[in-house]
């Protein structure tokens, strides 16, 4: 998790000004962990630390939320489409609202991030960030070596040749991929670059989050060492 400087801390967490924060703690009035903090380049993990003034804890003004979705087939990551099965409408009982990180489209399932956290969503989604996500496909007809090794080396699609992939085999009609890069529809296109067309697409994978046992339409709340490793490798990564 990125380190906060104490008085940027109080500043987001709505106590005051990043300057009156200074003089608070010049005044021996701020307590991180229990113990009384004059230093003012100190620094905070703020999922971690417990910081007080004048005795009474701070928190911040919004909870940061990240969530892991086991997206089923038939939804759409948009946050409002008419007539559509929306992700959102999986989540309930949070305490402030969440937004899909990227999207998996309507017919794809697997794992999809939700979060209210800006850096996040943007390092996540933006394409110049490298940043892994791993899926697991079928399709309607066996693969060749050589196809497998056209899906690993890159294919022309928009008249762009696709970034070099990692390709697993899994069965005579399945493989694993990991992706860089995220264009629309990506891997459906390519398989139907190779002649072949998708049966599923199931999403197991993004940086350092799994989807694990998750039951499909089923969501959880990221632990606190998952959500330090990934803000971690994604915001300094």
């Amino acid at each position: 998790m990125e380190r906060l400087r104490l008085q940027k801390y109080l500043s987001q967490s709505g106590v005051c000004s990043r300057r009156a924060g200074e003089s608070l703690i010049r005044e021996g009035r701020v307590s991180v962990n229990g113990s009384v903090v004059t230093e003012m380049g100190f620094q905070i993990d703020p999922f971690q630390d417990r910081v007080s003034v004048d005795g009474k804890p701070v928190k911040p003004e919004e909870q940061l939320l990240y969530i892991a979705l086991n997206k089923p087939a038939g939804y759409v990551c948009s946050c409002s489409q008419r007539k559509e099965k929306l992700v959102l409408d999986l989540v309930s009982g949070l305490p402030g609202r969440v937004y899909p990180v990227g999207r998996l489209d309507k017919d794809s399932t697997g794992l999809l991030l939700l979060t209210n956290d800006g850096r996040l969503h943007h390092r996540l989604s933006h394409p110049s960030f490298d940043h892994e996500k791993e899926y697991e496909v079928t399709v309607a007809r066996p693969l060749s070596d050589d196809d497998l090794k056209s899906l690993s080396e890159g294919v022309p699609l928009d008249g762009v040749m696709t970034r070099p992939a990692r390709v697993t085999r899994l069965s005579r009609n399945g493989f694993r991929i990991v992706l860089k890069e995220g264009r629309n529809r990506q891997i459906r296109r390519m398989v139907t670059y190779v002649g072949n067309s998708v049966r599923t697409l199931n999403r197991v994978r993004i940086v350092t989050i799994t989807l694990g046992r998750l039951r499909e339409g089923g969501f959880r709340h990221l632990t606190e060492k998952e959500t330090r490793t990934l803000l971690k490798q994604v915001l300094t990564g």
